[in-house]
């Protein structure tokens, strides 16, 4: 009989005498609803005695209930315990033990709990108590409110979590935990991660104090706790209407549509004295965890890496005769042996350039193996390390120059325009010189086609009447538009015999091809950050297609695509021929 059942047998009982008690008085209080007649003082005195004292007398209790009553009262015994437990769960007054290795060692309440109630599935497949191993131990020794994780595979980190806060769940009355997968089948494996949890738990308290009242795909409830478990994908709905005090974000790097997006919803669903954990493997230099763990430190997280060495079962017992230079030089830093540098040739054999993404090393050089970037990230890296400011910066920093207009010199603009909304991508014109292709100017806003093609006529205009190239898909129709009829000055580029530039599925990989080749070539030519930013977010997707990556921009590089590819179509032509070109008209 569970707890459920036993409240209902005791008020069936003990409502016997209170029915009683107001019985004689029904006939006066009949028929009134809340606006008839008021209430006597005599009926005023019955209802209170009612609603707050116990019935005279005792009420012999049959067998049954009698049963019923001692549960209850070891389901409250239980509560209590379990509320005392969520208080202490990290004290660092460690009077708990655990045999390990034939040794016993000091404990925090939490990891004693875990070792002895919580289950999981070994990688063998087993049953076994969950004993904490190094990397979760660390983790736990070093976790504070807001947690941000970088971590080889198969560390065991996304268990540690689960269990983290299904403990918080049962021992700390009002909790919701949430964990957030990046697709179906990840959230699936954790709920059962999670329910595993549950169903070992010892049957007096899955029958008593941790009765549940739901344990469905995606959620427990513990309704004497009034705490509940949920599991659930990355979307624009994740943890809408909610307010979260833990909150796991699992393999955030690889969260689908605008991660950023999803995971500012979630965060605004966690109050000041709840517990955030970010947690992922790495996926290039780009993206929602990129950016998270590369402004973790402004934000207020706490940074945690875990390299592959922390498993110990990644290890090879392979004779090596000769390490290289980079192994010795791991060994040396990180004690590692011969059988884990095994492992680790095992690795790059089986994972090529991925390894050391999928099984990290250092927190940079995992972030730059990824195969997705389309540009050449090390340069970009190096690059921005030796930017300067601009010199100018005006129009709210929407326009940055870097390199002021010379007599003599002529210029091209690439534009790449946009619809004007505030949510929207921005707006772009990129500056170069045509005869190095040096970027000299940025003009980068959320700009409507007026807006846009006004700041490019003045820009065209300060640089020597520069040739001006504005993609004419879509919104540049407008912008082509609005500049053939009121700035008729401006020199505008045309391509069989149509103003504007066309990109389409031919030219699109060959202008982003030669962005590329001149970035690789001659990085020192580009000098804005928004610009080289862009390019560490712009990424190859599985299809083969190049994007800007969930949650990113890439108006600075298409811009600057088409600027490039337009001095390449004109490098043929003599500098003094541009004299006898037309001033377009539409």
């Amino acid at each position: 009989m569970n707890a459920t059942e036993y409240s209902s047998a005791v008020e069936e009982r003990t409502g016997e005498s209170e029915v009683r008690t107001i019985s004689c008085q029904s006939s006066v209080v009949s028929g009134q609803s809340g606006s008839g007649p008021s209430l006597t003082d005599e009926q005023v005195s019955i209802l209170t005695k009612f609603a707050t004292q116990e019935p005279e007398g005792e009420v012999e209790l049959t067998a049954r209930e009698k049963k019923l009553a001692k549960q209850r009262a070891r389901v409250e015994e239980h509560l209590e315990l379990l509320i005392q437990f969520g208080e202490h769960l990290d004290s660092v007054d460690r009077r708990w033990s655990l045999k390990e290795g034939g040794r016993t060692h000091k404990v925090a309440p939490r990891e004693y709990l875990m070792s002895t109630w919580l289950k999981i599935r070994n990688k063998g497949g087993r049953l076994q108590g969950l004993r904490v191993n190094a990397a979760q131990r660390e983790y736990a020794k070093t976790a504070a409110k807001r947690n941000i994780v970088l971590k080889a595979r198969q560390l065991g980190i996304t268990t540690y979590v689960a269990a983290r806060f299904f403990l918080n769940c049962i021992t700390r009355p009002g909790t919701l935990c949430v964990q957030v997968a990046h697709d179906q089948r990840s959230a699936e494996e954790i709920f059962r991660i999670v329910h595993r949890l549950l169903a070992n738990l010892p049957e007096h308290m899955r029958k008593g104090a941790l009765a549940t009242s739901r344990a469905n795909v995606g959620q427990i409830v513990f309704p004497h706790m009034d705490s509940s478990y949920r599991v659930e994908t990355a979307g624009e709905n994740a943890g809408r209407g909610m307010t979260i005090q833990n909150l796991h974000c699992s393999e955030v790097a690889r969260w689908p549509g605008d991660a950023a997006a999803t995971l500012a919803s979630l965060r605004a669903a966690v109050p000041p004295d709840g517990e955030i954990v970010l947690e992922s493997t790495a996926n290039g230099a780009c993206g929602c965890f990129y950016e998270e763990w590369q402004s973790a430190e402004q934000k207020g997280y706490s940074r945690h890496f875990f390299p592959w060495w922390w498993e110990p079962n990644y290890r090879r017992a392979v004779e090596i005769v000769e390490f290289t230079e980079p192994e010795l030089e791991l060994m040396a830093k990180h004690g590692l042996t011969a059988e884990q540098i095994a492992f680790r040739r095992e690795v790059k054999a089986n994972f090529g350039q991925r390894a050391a993404e999928e099984y990290a090393e250092d927190a940079e050089s995992c972030f730059l193996a990824s195969g997705e970037c389309f540009f050449e990230l090390e340069v970009v890296q190096q690059r921005m390390r030796d930017l300067t400011p601009a010199i100018e910066q005006t129009d709210n920093a929407r326009m940055h120059v870097f390199f002021p207009e010379q007599a003599g010199r002529e210029y091209i603009i690439g534009v790449d325009p946009a619809g004007g909304g505030a949510d929207g991508d921005y707006a772009c014109a990129q500056v170069i010189e045509r005869g190095s292709g040096l970027q000299c100017a940025e003009l980068r806003g959320h700009l409507d086609r007026q807006e846009l093609a006004s700041r490019v006529a003045i820009l065209a205009r300060r640089y020597n009447r520069a040739l001006v190239a504005v993609e004419r898909n879509n919104h540049g129709y407008d912008v082509l538009g609005h500049l053939g009829l009121n700035y008729a000055d401006v020199l505008l580029y045309h391509q069989k015999g149509q103003a504007g530039w066309l990109t389409t599925a031919a030219t699109r990989p060959r202008m982003l091809g030669n962005l590329a080749a001149v970035l690789a070539a001659a990085p020192q030519l580009f000098v804005s950050s928004r610009l080289l930013e862009e390019c560490k977010t712009f990424v190859r997707r599985p299809d083969g297609t190049t994007a800007a990556a969930n949650g990113a921009h890439d108006d600075t590089v298409m811009a600057m695509a088409i600027a490039l590819a337009v001095r390449a179509e004109e490098a043929g032509k003599a500098p003094t021929a541009r004299a006898q070109m037309e001033v377009a008209t539409l």
